[in-house]
């Protein structure tokens, strides 16, 4: 029994009925409260959980190498992703890039990256767009004209539709107090224009941690957002590389939970300075948990799958409202040619596990969704009331079934881009082949509207040698021919690269894929840049 009613019993006797109608009414007050899920204290709007829905939704690191295949999300259990990282191009503070290496354009057509977000959506998932990261710098560190700082969010937000974005910040970003001024009005602004204009955006906060909570510098980053009125909601914290803060003995597991909780008091406390006042159901709520799965940066540091499954259980029993994990990238055993899993690796975990392992243990009862995502939907048609391809809406060549494919060369069929995995020919990009081996193509995503043939990256002249009928040619050397760049597979002389699409198995020659281009411009333009 609450103390409300208790208080009025004691100053006169309810009868019966009248109880009822006094509970009924109360009663109501809380499912108009739920229903509300937000309130406005002194102009700042506190996103409230109007029902605990936790999410789950692993970073994905998008420039790394090999490219991990998000949009193949949607087919398991857990759907949605934190894409990572946008940060300062170099050339530009205030131009909004992937990882420094490509710009949002680029990385449409290097990366396929708008068409694999479509892809994902599709099957039901989400995605975030995290900027910062550990690396490079944050849009707002550079970029000190506020209305160039907030044209570049806003760019990042409007390219991807998004509803929820992901601020992780550490070294300059956390340190920088003007930086973090700049970043605090601009995002306060873009959340304001988004509300203006009937939309949501979610604003997350990532933070390092250590077992005794946020540091100085994140205690300062979440009072900024708060002061400038920035609708935080949560902070995420980074369960991960503790370093010296690890006590002689102490777990990583035992590290995280300190750290959560050291951290929801903290949050109350800059809550209450701000002049809001929140329960501890929403703090928790408020709170995210990010842990490095398996071999941290730190040799002595490992977050095993029991850590896992243990950390799980203990968000859940308190409350914790976001789960995520540092990375999709890494969910899966290294391989037998890896030497020293004691050495983190981007794209493996260091631990015996099955791919997603960490996904499954870590999302379990995390079933809610990041935000009902208001971004570009492809629809699905059936083949029979699609339009043939449109070459001059098409980014690639349309797929021929006469057509010779080598791997990483990408077309266009049914409206849908493909990748072949290897040399093929005739064989149809949507075969409905029950195993993926069964198949030289890969799925990347739909061919989005407003879509134009991609100038594909070529390399300058004098990159590598011209072609010579008369020089001798080993194993591995390269030359351009007719502008594309080939290597040899073998030694020959006299076999000219034109043969190779007439014949590519008995060919010396092989087109350079890509990716193997978009390497060799890339170096081109950094020693450019020297």
């Amino acid at each position: 029994m609450s103390s409300t009613i208790k208080n009025l019993t004691r100053e006169r006797r309810l009868s019966p009925l009248r109880l009822l109608l006094l509970l009924a009414f109360l009663s109501g007050l809380v499912i108009v409260s739920l229903l509300d899920g937000s309130r406005i204290i002194g102009g700042i709007g506190i996103s409230q959980a109007a029902v605990y829905n936790p999410w789950y939704a692993p970073y994905v690191d998008v420039t790394a190498t090999p490219t991990f295949a998000f949009q193949n999300l949607g087919s398991t259990q857990h759907k949605d992703a934190v894409l990572a990282f946008i940060v300062s191009d170099p050339t530009n503070a205030c131009v909004p890039s992937w990882g420094g290496a490509y710009t949002l354009n680029q990385a449409g057509y290097a990366l396929n990256l708008d068409s694999r977000i479509a892809r994902l959506q599709q099957q039901g998932g989400s995605v975030a767009v995290s900027f910062g990261g550990a690396h490079n710098d944050e849009l707002a560190v550079g970029c000190t004209n506020p209305q160039k700082l907030l044209k570049a969010y806003r760019s990042v937000v409007n390219r991807y539709n998004l509803n929820t974005i992901d601020l992780d910040l550490e070294n300059r970003a956390l340190t920088d107090t003007a930086a973090g001024n700049r970043r605090a009005v601009a995002i306060a602004k873009l959340q304001a224009e988004r509300r203006a204009a009937g939309k949501k955006l979610a604003v997350w906060v990532t933070l390092p941690v250590s077992p005794q909570g946020l540091t100085p510098e994140g205690t300062t980053a979440v009072a900024q957002l708060l002061k400038h009125g920035v609708d935080l909601a949560g902070v995420n914290v980074m369960t991960m590389d503790y370093g010296s803060s690890l006590a002689p003995g102490q777990s990583m597991l035992a590290a995280s939970e300190s750290a959560l909780v050291h951290t929801e008091r903290q949050l109350s406390i800059l809550y209450q300075q701000a002049g809001l006042e929140l329960s501890g159901a929403s703090l928790w709520t408020k709170i995210g948990v990010t842990p490095m799965i398996g071999q941290n940066d730190d040799s002595n540091e490992v977050f095993t799958l029991n850590d896992a499954k243990r950390l799980n259980q203990f968000a859940l029993s308190h409350g914790v409202g976001r789960m995520s994990m540092w990375s999709a990238n890494r969910d899966i055993m290294c391989g037998s040619n890896y030497i020293n899993d004691s050495v983190v690796s981007d794209s493996c975990s260091g631990v015996k596990q099955s791919q997603y392992a960490f996904s499954d243990v870590l999302g379990k009862g995390f079933e809610g969704g990041m935000f009902l995502s208001s971004g570009y939907t492809a629809e699905l048609v059936a083949a029979s009331q699609q339009k043939p391809d449109n070459p001059a809406t098409s980014p690639y060549q349309i797929w021929s079934a006469t057509g010779i494919y080598v791997a990483g060369e990408k077309v266009v069929w049914q409206h849908y881009i493909y990748e072949a995995k290897w040399w093929t020919q005739g064989d149809v990009p949507n075969n409905p082949v029950l195993q993926s081996w069964q198949t030289p193509w890969s799925l990347i995503g739909p061919v989005l509207p407003g879509e134009k043939p991609l100038p594909q990256p070529t390399l300058p002249k004098g990159t590598y040698p011209a072609w010579s009928g008369r020089a001798v040619y080993h194993s591995g050397q390269r030359v351009l021919f007719e502008g594309v760049p080939y290597q040899a597979k073998w030694w020959n002389q006299g076999d000219s690269p034109a043969a190779g699409l007439s014949d590519p198995s008995g060919s010396p020659w092989v087109p350079l894929t890509q990716a193997q281009i978009n390497a060799v411009a890339a170096k081109l333009h950094k020693r450019a840049g020297k």
